[in-house]
């Protein structure tokens, strides 16, 4: 690029709200590089994996909270009994939401992190005091609202990271597309080289059951092509002289040879690559409006919440 710039697409953990995206940026533009982080599909089945687990502890608790607060009526140490099962949701599972916070204040913005932890928050700690102070805070308690809460968002992160490792597997499936090696006339001589050291004006021989190596046009021979990768056809194109073929398509029958026109980056497949790696990282017009409905929504929950307190609401 211009300048001696690269853009650089890089997978960032941890995302977990509309507007991590702001956090994430500011830390970003505080610093003159980033270093890339390896095995990302591990690190992606870790996390949805992780994710998944947290969900199902955060479950399996507030179901019995839900059970006990909902339909079994008074009996001792109900409260006690409901302030030992979420004590473990509120601070094990719904950690993420207080660290979260945490990053997000440290970074003067609001999140939805800081929302939850603030929500939760308030109806875990009046439980508290109402089942060690009822006498003074009263007897009414929410244990259910925080463990319920924090459970469905869990859910709702699970289900993204789902989705998120779906399109990174697409993505690995189009990377695998890609041929390793190609069969390359210089000299008078065929020689195999690596695909990712073909330039454009090559002459590429490909033979039955190879992979095109990179888009060009035949310039001898005549074959069938499998372009189902890229058009969704199942029957196969012939292909003769003059005719164009596309990088990481299937000859199928016949051998011919093709001159190079588009190589590494600037192949379509290359191209299809970078397009669902942007879109994966990309933020839709209507995400981008509400990260910004959510960086006010947050203060001015707070700020209500402050006036109504003082005004007796």
């Amino acid at each position: 690029m211009a300048g001696g710039r690269r853009k650089v697409i890089i997978s960032v953990e941890g995302m977990s709200c509309a507007t991590c995206a702001q956090t994430i940026e500011k830390a970003f533009k505080k610093r003159e590089g980033i270093e890339e982080v390896e095995g990302e599909k591990r690190a992606r089945e870790a996390e949805v994996t992780k994710k998944k687990y947290l969900f199902l502890f955060s479950l399996s608790l507030s179901i019995p909270i839900l059970v006990i607060s909902m339909f079994i009526g008074d009996f001792p140490y109900k409260s006690l009994l409901l302030f030992i099962l979420t004590t473990p949701v509120q601070f094990i599972a719904g950690y993420g939401f207080y660290k979260g916070a945490y990053g997000a204040l440290k970074n003067r913005s609001a999140d939805m992190n800081l929302l939850v932890a603030l929500g939760t928050s308030a109806a875990y700690f009046y439980s508290t005091a109402a089942t060690f102070f009822p006498d003074i805070v009263g007897r009414e308690v929410y244990f259910e609202t925080a463990a319920l809460l924090i459970t469905f968002i869990l859910l709702g992160r699970y289900l993204e990271a789902v989705a998120r490792g779906k399109t990174s597997g697409a993505v690995r499936k189009l990377l695998e597309i890609k041929p390793a090696f190609a069969t390359v006339l210089r000299d008078g001589k065929e020689m195999t080289i690596p695909a990712d050291e073909v330039m454009v004006g090559d002459v590429i021989r490909v033979r039955p059951g190879e992979r095109i190596p990179a888009d060009g046009v035949v310039i001898e021979g005549y074959s069938s092509v499998d372009e189902s990768m890229i058009t969704g056809e199942p029957i196969p194109v012939e292909k003769r002289a003059g005719e164009e073929v596309i990088g990481g398509t299937i000859n199928k029958t016949g051998s011919f040879l093709f001159e190079a026109k588009r190589v590494g980056k600037d192949t379509t497949l290359s191209q299809i690559i970078r397009l669902v790696e942007e879109a994966q990282g990309s933020k839709a017009p209507i995400q981008r409006f509400a990260d910004q409905v959510a960086s006010y929504f947050v203060p001015a929950v707070m700020v209500g919440t402050a006036r109504g307190q003082r005004t007796g609401f």
